[in-house]
C-alpha cells in the first residue's frame, strides 16, 4: 500500500473517530470518567478542583483529597460511589491490581517501533470489544510478529483493558469495517518491519503471510477514513478525560513522570495539551521516547499505590456511610422515641388537666357549699342577737319577770396580756343532768342521789326536744341562697389548697385549707371516718368549722408543734382571737406561710414583720426578742413575762396538751392572814414541784438510778405537770371545758375526790402524791370565775362527805376574786421577781434538758420531749397512733428556749435609786388661763413617741388651749400666770407651757371651737375627745345632732357626723392602736349609743362604705330607755359600757351584742361617770357620790359613798388606784379593788371638773372651776404594800 492509501487510511480513521464523537454527543449513551467522578450532580468542577491534590505532598491520595472542612458527606459521597459497591477508583479505570505495564504498554505503543499507528489503534479496537476478543487478537499477532517486545506489550495489553477502549466499543460494534481497516493497517506495518529487519534494506512485506482472520464484532467501515479521522473516531471522547486527568492530576503526576535528566514531563506536557485540542497530538505526546521510558519505569508503581489507596478510600468510603447511616437511624429512632414520649406527656398532661379541672371544680363547690354553711351559722348567729336584743329585760319585747338561769361560756376573746376573761351568753349550756347521772350510778351514789339525778335529766330531756322543734335552716333553703353572691365572694383564683387539721381546744376536726389572694378559708370534711367520731356537742363551741379570715385580720403567724411534730401554725386575728392548724408535714406549713400575708410575729415582741420571723425557731425568737430586757429592767411584770415565754415556746389555748404553765407561788393556803413580806409563804423555785418534798425527790431519784430498760432511757416521773387532763380539771366550772371534760370522761363527771374543789388539796396533793407533779395555768392571776360553780354542776361528794361545789378556798381569801388577785400580787412580789428566773430555766432554759436536768431532778418521760420520734417517716399505722396516745396523755414538755442560766431581773432601787425619796411638795405648778373659764376637759398626751406631747384642755366657753408639756422637768413648785411669766423658784423648768397664742394673744381664733352648741346640756369631760396624737378633738352637744371634728392647729372643722336621732350628749374614745387608729363613742338623747372607726391616715371617721361624708357606724348599741349621759370604750377588752337615766348600765360587746346589764344598788338613781381598768374592774360614779365597783362580767363587788359631789375620775395605767376630784375641790386617791381612801391633796380653791395623767405617771393635772391647771407630783409607789414602809 502506497503513502497515500495509508494517509487515506489515517484520515478516514480521524474520519471515523469525528464521527463517533458526533454521534457519542447526539444520543448521550454514556458518561464520561469525569462525570463519574464529580461530586455535586450538575457540577463543572474537574476531577482535580474537585479532589485538589496539593502539588509536592507525598501524602496518601485519601489524605490528599480535598474533604471539606464540616461536611459530613465522605469523598466516597463526592465520587459518587454507590452503596455497596466495592469497585475501588482503580476498578471503575478498569486497570486490574498488580499489573506493571505503563500506560504506553496498554496503549501498545512504543518508542522506536516501526508499527503504524494503524497496528497500535488496532490494539485499541482489540481492547475495545471486550477481554474475549482481545485474547484472540493478542494469539493472532505473537503467530505473526518477530518482536518479542511487541508481543510483550500486546499481551499485557490484553491483561489490561483500557478505559479508552471502552469509549470506542460502541461505534465498533456497530462499524464492522473499523475493525479491517486498522487490522490491514497493522499487517502492512508488521511485513515492512520484517523485512527491513532480514537484509537491512527495505523490502515490502508480504501481506498475505499474517493477515489475521477477520474479526466478525468488529465493523468495516462503510466507507475509507483517514488515520487522523480515525483517532479522532477513535479517541475523540477520551481525549478531553485524558487532558483532565493530567490537568488535576498534575501535582502528583510531576513527581512521578520524570524525564531521562529528571525534567518533569508533565509540565510541558501540559501546555501543549492546554494550546492544542488534537487527539493526534495528545497521541504522539504519549508515544514519545521520554514519556514511554517515564511511563514504564513510573507510572505502574503509582497507579497500583493509586490504586490501592483508592480502595483504601472507597471501604473507608464505605464504613462512613455505614456509620452515618447508622447515626441517622440512631436518630430517627431518637427522634421517634422523643415523639412517643411527647405523645405520652400530652396524653397526661391532658389527664392531669382534666383531673385538675375536676380538683378546682370539687374545690369550688366545697367552697360554695362551706360559704352557704358559713352564712347559715352567721344567719342563725345574727338571729339569736336580734332575739336577745328584743327580749332582754331592756329590748322592745322585754319585760320584768324574773330570768330563768342563763348559762354562759369563757369567751376567746384575749386582752394584751392574753388573758381571756370575758364571758357572753352560751346558747348550749345545761346542767349536764346525763353526766350527773352515769356519774351517779357508776360512783355508788345513794338511791335518793340517783332519782334525783334521773329526775333533772328528764326535765333537761323536755326543754331540749322543745328546743328541737325551731330548727334554723334545711338543706335544701340552704341551696335556695343566691349563686351570685357566692361567686362574688370567692372572687379570684385559688392560690393553695391542702388538707389540714383544725386544732380547737379538746377536739381536732379534718378538714380543707384554701387560701385566695385576699382571704383564708377553712372547712371541715363531713365525709372523713374521724370527723364522723365526734361528739357534736363538742362541735358546737368550735368557732371555725366553716371559718373564712381576711387577710386584713391577721396580726401575727406562729409556727407550733403538733404532737411534738413542727407541722403546725397558730394565726392571731385581729378580733383578739387565734386559730390553730396542723398540716401534713413542715413543707406544707412553709408553704402556707408564704401564701399568707407577711405579717410575722407581729409588732408586740419588737421582732420584723416578716415570713422569717414566723417560720422562726423558738430559741432564735427568744434571741432577738428584747422582752428579756424588758423584763429585766422591770418595764414588763411577771406575768406578762411568763405569758411571753409560753407563747413562743409553742404553748397555746388551742391545744389542751399544750396549754400555757404557770408556777405555784404561794405555799401557805392555811392561816387566816397571808403576809407576802414572808419567804416561807412562797414556794421554792430552783427546784421542780416534783423535788420541794425532800422524802418524794429520794423516791424519784431512786427510780431515775435504779432503772433499767433497752429501750426506754431513765426518768423522774412518769406523769407531766401539764396535761389536758390536769386543764381540764382545773376548769371544769366553765364552759366549754365541761363539755370537753365530759368528752374526755367518756360522758360522765369524775369521782369528787379526784375533781379539783381546793387549792389546799392539790397543793398537798402535789407535795406528797408520786403521781402528781402538776403546775398552775395562767387563769389562777386573772380568772376569779373559774372557782365558781355558776353553771349549778352536781359533782358529786367525796369520801368524806363534802358536797363539791364551789372551790373551797383558803382562810385568807375572802372570795375569788380577793383569791386571784393575792395570787397576782404574789407572783409580782419581790421574792418571786428574785427567784423566778430559776423556774424558768427548769421549764424553758438549760435544766429543762441533759445532765442539768439529772441534777435537777427534772427528767420526764421521754416521749414529752421534742426529738425523740419522727411521726413523718412512721409507716405503721398502729404503732402511729399508739405513740400519739402515749404523746396525748403523758403530756408535751415546751420547746427549750436557752441552753445557759436564765438572767435574773433587776431590783427596783437598782433602776431607780430615788424611788423612796421624799417629795418636798404635793403641788408641782400652777396655770392660769385668762378667760377664767372652767376647766371642762384635759387630755394628757405626753408619751415621747408622739410628735408634740402636750396637754390639751377645753373651757367651758369651747376654747381649747395646746400646753407643752416638758419631758426634762422638775418637781419644785412654782406659778405661772395669765400672761405667762413664771415665778422661779428652786427649778425654772416647768413640765407643763402655756400655749403661746393665749401668751400672746394673737390668733385666738385658732382655738375656739365655735357656738353651735346646745345650750341646754352642761359642758363636762364626757363633751370633748382628743386623739393621742394631739392633732383633733371630737366635740359633741351640737343642736343639728351631730358631732364634730376639729384640728388642732388651727380650729378649722375638718368633719362632721351624723348618725344620731337627737343631740349628743357624750363621747369617748379607746386606746390608740400604731397607726392611732381608734373606735369613737358616742351616746345621745335618743337612748343609743353608737361605735364609730377613726381612722389616723385619712384623719376622718370612716364606716364600712367608705364614705367621709356620711359614715356608717360599726355598730349601733340599744338597750337604754332613757338618754345616755356616759360611755366608755376599751379595745384591749373589746367592751363598751354605757348608762343612762334612771340607773341602768348595760355592756356590749364591740360587736354590737349586749352583754349583760349591771345591777345597781338602790341608793343609785343615774350614772355620770364611768372608766374601766385592764384588771376588768368597772368603776360607775352616780349622781349622790356614790362609787359602784364591778367585775368585766358583771358582778357586783362592792360600793362607797363619798360626802363630794365627785366630777371627775382616772385610774393609773395598772388600774390598782383611782383618782378623783370633786366640787369641794379635793384630789383623792382610791385603792380600786376595795375602794379604800389613801390620800388626799390639799384642796383648791375650786371645784375640780377634770383630771388626767401624765404618762410616767408621776403627775396628776386637775382643771378647776376658776379656770386653772394645777399639776400636782404623785408618787403610786408610796401605796404600794412592799414599799409603803419604805417611805418616811
Amino acid at each position: 500500500m502506497s503513502s497515500q492509501e495509508e494517509w487515506n487510511a489515517f484520515e478516514e480513521v480521524k474520519k471515523g473517530s469525528a464521527d463517533e464523537k458526533r454521534d457519542s454527543e447526539e444520543q448521550k449513551e454514556k458518561e464520561t470518567v469525569g462525570d463519574r467522578l464529580r461530586v455535586n450532580e450538575g457540577s463543572d468542577d474537574s476531577i482535580g478542583d474537585r479532589l485538589r491534590v496539593k502539588e509536592g505532598s507525598d501524602d496518601s491520595i485519601g489524605d490528599r483529597l480535598r474533604v471539606k472542612e464540616g461536611s459530613d458527606d465522605s469523598i466516597g459521597d463526592r465520587l459518587r460511589v454507590n452503596e455497596g459497591s466495592d469497585d475501588s477508583i482503580g476498578d471503575r479505570l478498569r486497570v486490574n491490581e498488580g499489573s506493571d505495564d505503563s500506560i504506553g504498554d496498554r496503549l501498545r505503543v512504543k518508542e522506536g517501533s516501526d508499527d503504524s499507528i494503524g497496528d497500535r489503534a488496532d490494539g485499541s479496537g482489540n481492547e475495545a470489544n471486550g477481554e474475549s476478543e482481545s485474547d484472540e487478537s493478542e494469539k493472532e499477532a505473537e503467530a505473526n510478529q518477530n518482536d518479542d517486545s511487541v508481543v510483550d506489550d500486546e499481551a499485557d495489553s490484553g491483561d489490561e483493558q483500557v478505559e479508552i477502549s471502552s469509549r470506542t466499543r460502541t461505534k465498533s460494534d456497530t462499524d464492522p469495517t473499523a475493525h479491517a481497516g486498522i487490522a490491514s493497517i497493522e499487517v502492512k506495518v508488521n511485513a515492512i518491519d520484517e523485512a527491513n529487519k532480514d537484509d537491512g534494506k527495505p523490502q515490502r512485506p508480504d501481506l498475505t503471510l499474517n493477515i489475521p482472520a477477520p474479526v466478525e464484532n468488529l465493523p468495516m467501515p462503510s466507507n475509507s477514513l483517514s488515520l487522523t479521522e480515525r483517532l479522532e473516531r477513535a479517541l475523540g471522547s477520551v481525549a478531553p478525560l485524558m487532558r483532565e486527568i493530567f490537568g488535576d492530576f498534575a501535582p502528583f503526576l510531576s513527581k512521578t513522570l520524570l524525564g531521562s535528566h529528571g525534567q518533569e514531563l508533565v509540565l510541558g506536557g501540559l501546555v501543549t495539551l492546554k494550546q492544542s485540542s488534537s487527539v493526534v497530538e495528545l497521541v504522539m505526546l504519549l508515544c514519545s521516547q521520554e514519556w514511554q521510558n517515564s511511563l514504564q519505569k513510573h507510572a505502574g508503581l503509582a497507579f497500583i499505590e493509586l490504586v490501592n489507596e483508592g480502595r483504601l478510600l472507597s471501604h473507608a468510603t464505605r464504613d462512613h456511610i455505614v456509620r452515618v447511616a447508622n447515626e441517622a437511624e440512631f436518630i430517627l429512632n431518637r427522634m421517634r422515641a422523643e415523639d412517643v414520649q411527647k405523645h405520652a406527656e400530652f396524653e397526661s398532661h391532658c389527664a392531669q388537666t382534666m383531673h385538675n379541672r375536676k380538683e378546682e371544680e370539687k374545690l369550688c363547690d366545697h367552697l360554695i357549699t362551706s360559704a352557704r354553711r358559713r352564712d347559715a351559722v352567721v344567719a342563725t348567729k345574727l338571729k339569736e342577737k336580734i332575739l336577745n336584743i328584743l327580749t332582754n329585760k331592756h329590748g322592745a319585747w322585754g319585760t320584768d319577770a324574773p330570768v330563768v338561769h342563763e348559762f354562759c361560756k369563757l369567751d376567746s376573746w384575749e386582752d394584751d396580756s392574753r388573758r381571756r376573761r370575758r364571758f357572753v351568753k352560751n346558747s348550749y349550756g345545761s346542767a349536764h343532768p346525763q353526766a350527773t347521772l352515769k356519774a351517779a350510778i357508776e360512783h355508788g351514789a345513794t338511791e335518793d342521789a340517783v332519782m334525783a339525778a334521773k329526775e333533772a335529766f328528764h326535765t333537761h330531756l323536755q326543754a331540749t326536744k322543745q328546743a328541737q322543734l325551731t330548727q334554723d335552716f334545711t338543706d335544701e333553703e340552704l341551696l335556695q341562697v343566691d349563686e351570685k353572691e357566692l361567686d362574688m365572694e370567692f372572687a379570684g383564683p385559688v392560690a393553695l389548697s391542702t388538707q389540714c387539721k383544725l386544732i380547737a381546744p379538746g377536739v381536732v376536726i379534718h378538714g380543707t385549707m384554701s387560701i385566695t389572694k385576699f382571704e383564708l378559708y377553712f372547712e371541715m370534711d363531713d365525709d372523713d371516718p374521724h370527723n364522723k367520731t365526734l361528739d357534736s356537742k363538742v362541735l358546737q363551741y368550735v368557732d371555725y368549722i366553716h371559718g373564712k379570715w381576711h387577710f386584713n385580720e391577721v396580726r401575727a403567724i406562729f409556727t407550733r408543734r403538733y404532737l411534738l411534730q413542727n407541722v403546725s401554725i397558730e394565726i392571731f386575728m385581729s378580733n383578739r382571737t387565734a386559730v390553730m392548724f396542723a398540716f401534713p408535714d413542715h413543707t406544707t406549713v412553709k408553704k402556707v406561710i408564704n401564701a399568707l400575708p407577711r405579717v410575722g410575729v407581729g409588732v408586740k415582741y419588737g421582732l420584723p414583720q416578716a415570713r422569717r420571723s414566723s417560720l422562726a425557731a423558738p430559741k432564735q425568737l427568744y434571741k432577738l426578742s428584747s422582752m428579756t430586757l424588758k423584763w429585766q429592767r422591770r418595764e414588763l411584770s411577771n406575768y406578762d413575762y411568763l405569758m411571753y415565754l409560753n407563747t413562743i415556746a409553742g404553748r397555746t389555748y388551742n391545744d389542751l396538751n399544750q396549754y400555757p404553765i404557770f408556777p405555784w407561788v404561794i405555799s401557805n393556803y392555811e392561816s387566816n392572814e397571808l403576809d407576802l413580806s414572808l419567804p416561807s409563804n412562797f414556794r421554792d423555785m430552783s427546784k421542780p414541784i416534783g423535788a420541794l418534798n425532800p422524802t418524794r425527790k429520794q423516791f424519784f431519784e431512786e427510780r431515775y438510778n435504779t432503772w433499767e430498760h433497752e429501750q426506754i432511757p431513765p426518768f423522774h416521773y412518769g406523769t407531766h405537770y401539764s396535761t389536758s387532763a390536769f386543764t381540764l380539771n382545773w376548769l371544769l366550772r366553765l364552759e366549754p371545758f365541761t363539755t370537753l371534760f365530759l368528752n374526755l370522761q367518756g360522758g360522765k363527771f369524775d369521782h369528787a375526790n379526784r375533781t379539783f374543789h381546793s387549792p389546799l388539796q392539790s397543793w398537798k396533793n402535789c407535795q406528797r402524791d408520786t403521781s402528781d407533779v402538776k403546775e398552775l395555768i395562767p387563769e389562777f392571776f386573772y380568772l376569779p370565775e373559774m372557782f365558781y360553780n355558776s353553771n349549778n354542776y352536781n359533782l358529786g361528794k367525796t369520801d368524806e362527805g363534802l358536797q363539791v361545789d364551789d372551790v373551797l378556798l383558803p382562810p385568807w381569801a375572802k372570795s375569788p376574786a380577793e383569791f386571784v388577785r393575792i395570787n397576782r400580787l404574789a407572783l409580782e412580789s419581790e421574792i418571786v421577781s428574785c427567784q423566778l428566773h430559776q423556774w424558768i430555766d427548769l421549764i424553758f432554759g438549760y435544766k429543762q434538758r441533759g445532765p442539768e436536768a439529772v441534777r435537777a431532778t427534772n427528767v420526764f418521760y421521754y416521749l414529752t420531749y421534742e426529738g425523740n420520734v419522727n411521726l413523718e417517716k412512721m409507716r405503721d399505722p398502729v404503732m402511729r397512733e399508739a405513740i400519739e396516745n402515749q404523746i396525748r396523755c403523758f403530756g408535751q414538755t415546751p420547746a427549750q428556749l436557752l441552753t445557759e442560766p436564765h438572767p435574773p431581773r433587776n431590783s427596783a432601787m437598782h433602776l431607780t435609786p430615788m424611788m423612796f425619796s421624799q417629795n418636798q411638795e404635793d403641788v408641782c405648778m400652777i396655770m392660769k388661763f385668762l378667760s377664767n373659764s372652767p376647766v371642762t376637759h384635759l387630755s394628757a398626751n405626753t408619751h415621747h413617741m408622739v410628735p408634740t406631747p402636750a396637754v390639751v384642755s377645753v373651757t367651758a366657753n369651747h376654747n381649747f388651749s395646746v400646753n407643752k408639756w416638758n419631758e426634762t422637768s422638775s418637781t419644785s413648785a412654782s406659778t405661772t400666770n395669765n400672761t405667762g411669766n413664771t415665778e422661779k423658784t428652786d427649778q425654772p423648768q416647768l413640765p407643763l407651757s402655756m400655749d403661746q397664742f393665749l401668751v400672746q394673744h394673737t390668733n385666738l381664733n385658732r382655738r375656739t371651737l365655735g357656738d353651735n352648741f346646745d345650750q341646754r346640756l352642761t359642758v363636762s369631760h364626757s363633751s370633748f375627745v382628743v386623739t393621742s396624737d394631739n392633732k383633733h378633738i371630737f366635740a359633741c352637744q351640737f343642736w343639728d345632732k351631730s358631732f364634730r371634728v376639729f384640728g388642732v392647729d388651727s380650729a378649722k372643722m375638718i368633719q362632721v357626723v351624723y348618725g344620731h336621732f337627737d343631740v349628743v350628749t357624750c363621747i369617748a374614745r379607746s386606746e390608740s392602736s400604731l397607726n392611732q387608729d381608734c373606735y369613737i363613742v358616742t351616746g345621745s338623747k335618743d337612748c343609743t349609743v353608737m361605735l364609730w372607726h377613726w381612722y389616723a391616715r385619712q384623719q376622718a371617721i370612716m364606716g364600712d362604705n367608705g364614705s367621709i361624708i356620711s359614715p356608717t357606724p360599726k355598730a349601733t348599741l340599744t338597750g337604754h330607755e332613757q338618754e345616755v349621759t356616759c360611755v366608755f370604750v376599751s379595745t384591749e377588752l373589746g367592751l363598751v359600757v354605757s348608762g343612762s337615766k334612771g340607773g341602768s348600765c348595760l355592756m356590749h360587746s364591740i360587736n354590737g351584742d349586749l352583754l349583760r346589764s349591771l345591777e345597781i344598788p338602790e341608793s343609785c338613781v343615774t350614772p355620770e361617770i364611768l372608766t374601766l381598768t385592764r384588771e376588768g374592774y368597772i368603776l360607775i360614779k352616780y349622781d349622790r357620790g356614790v362609787i359602784c365597783l364591778f367585775s368585766i362580767n358583771g358582778q357586783y363587788l362592792r360600793h362607797t359613798e363619798h360626802s363630794d359631789n365627785i366630777q371627775a375620775m382616772v385610774l393609773n395605767r395598772s388600774g390598782e388606784y383611782l383618782i378623783t376630784g370633786g366640787h369641794e375641790g379635793a384630789v383623792s386617791v382610791w385603792r380600786t379593788h376595795d375602794l379604800n381612801q389613801l390620800y388626799n391633796y390639799p384642796t383648791c380653791d375650786s371645784g375640780i371638773k377634770t383630771l388626767a395623767l401624765s404618762h410616767d405617771q408621776r403627775y396628776v393635772m386637775a382643771g378647776l372651776g376658776s379656770g386653772c391647771i394645777i399639776v400636782f407630783n404623785i408618787d403610786f409607789n408610796k401605796w404600794h404594800h412592799e414599799f409603803q414602809d419604805r417611805y418616811q
